[in-house]
């Protein structure tokens, strides 16, 4: 089993907010996940990230690859492999 850490999409048409979750790779972007470690908005000025880094941390331990986008935001937020 395949496990990433990837950006679910909540909120509202034209106005995204972003849950960091951690997904088996075979289920929908939206769909059922195994941890909510964090959440991203971009709309506003300077973008929110909130990311529990303890949780990061014990993923990425455990193996779990996070998707290109979420990589830059944890790179941001100062959590490293």
């Amino acid at each position: 089993m395949a496990v990433k850490i990837r950006l679910r999409r909540m909120g509202y048409k034209k106005h995204p907010i972003y849950r960091i979750v951690v997904a088996d790779s075979r289920v929908a972007r939206d769909g059922k996940c195994i941890d909510e470690i964090g959440t991203y908005d971009p709309n506003v000025q300077p973008s929110a990230i909130k990311i529990n880094e303890e949780l990061a941390k014990k993923w990425l331990a455990n193996g779990a690859q996070p998707t290109e986008t979420v990589a830059k935001l944890l790179k941001v937020a100062g959590i490293e492999k």
